[in-house]
């Protein structure tokens, strides 16, 4: 596959795929057990719910959610429920794991423990897929959720968590541009510095699996045209597959941009751990929830 055509693919995808198990911590939140059911009813995962069993009970009855069959561990504090879902991951019982009523910074103590949990590498990095209807693919932000203000050696993390996740969906060289205001190195402009590196370290084979190019700014990422009027050669420009952002804020502000006032679907996931983990936010849709969950489970 040379790209994503739409974030429908994800739920195709995962379709094709032996069907996967999430663990859900804090699983006493109705958005979140709605989105696991609506995930079931679309054949994509089974799921194993951890938390206070007699609210989780409660909420399923209340939404029409039959838990007959689903297996519910029983345990009343949130940061407990998120060491038992990450060790549930770490038996092997489930391949996904979901935040549900807890703090992120607690779900995040537990993926992150040295012994107990599923570090990977240095850096987790928030993904956020987008399909708008003014760009011809899926394209992904990064990162708009967990690295505040991330150092050379955390971007090159970034890249290749988010390069990661296009492999595992079959796309085999994504094309990421390292976004600046500007396109060109300005050394008193820190992500222009940055840029220009991390293009060189991929043309070098420092940063494998994808195609680089910056500084690059946000027209020239997504316009052919905007690169023709500005002269700007690239193989990236106006066919981009990852946004490297500079820090959270800009990442954050684009994100939310896209999804209130771009017109976008969208779909996100933690990658960097050992297993993709679903962080869905109050202020997403059910079809955001949906393709997210979808999204981790349509990964190889």
């Amino acid at each position: 596959m040379s790209e994503l055509k739409n974030i429908k693919i994800f739920v195709d995808l995962a379709k094709s795929k032996t069907k996967r198990r999430i663990a859900v911590a804090a699983a006493e939140d109705e958005p979140v057990l709605e989105a696991v059911k609506n995930a079931m009813n679309e054949g994509l995962v089974e799921p194993i719910l951890v938390g206070d069993k007699e609210k989780i009970r409660s909420i399923a009855s209340a939404i029409g959610f039959n838990l007959d069959n689903i297996e519910v561990v029983d345990e009343p504090k949130p940061a407990a429920a998120c060491r038992k879902a990450v060790s549930i991951i770490r038996e092997g019982k489930a391949e996904i794991l979901m935040k549900g009523l807890v703090g992120t910074a607690d779900l995040l103590k537990s993926v992150l423990d040295k012994e107990n949990g599923l570090r990977k590498g240095s850096i987790i990095s928030h993904i956020a897929f987008f399909e708008t209807p003014h760009y011809h693919k899926v394209f992904v932000v990064t990162d708009a959720a967990m690295n505040v203000s991330p150092e050379l050696k955390d971007k090159v993390a970034i890249v290749s968590n988010a390069v990661e996740a296009y492999h595992r969906l079959g796309v085999e060289t994504p094309k990421v541009a390292i976004i600046g205001a500007v396109e060109s190195v300005n050394e008193k402009m820190e992500a222009t510095v940055h840029a220009s590196i991390l293009t060189m370290m991929n043309r070098r084979g420092q940063i494998k699996g994808c195609l680089v190019d910056g500084p690059l700014a946000l027209d020239n990422a997504v316009s052919k045209e905007a690169c023709e009027h500005k002269k700007i050669k690239t193989e990236v420009g106006g066919d981009v597959d990852i946004l490297v952002l500079p820090d959270i804020e800009a990442a954050n502000v684009l994100y939310k941009s896209l999804n209130f006032l771009g017109g976008a679907n969208s779909a996100s996931v933690i990658m960097g751990a050992k297993v993709p983990i679903v962080l869905t936010s109050r202020a997403d849709s059910d079809e955001a929830k949906l393709n997210s969950i979808a999204l981790a489970a349509a990964m190889d």
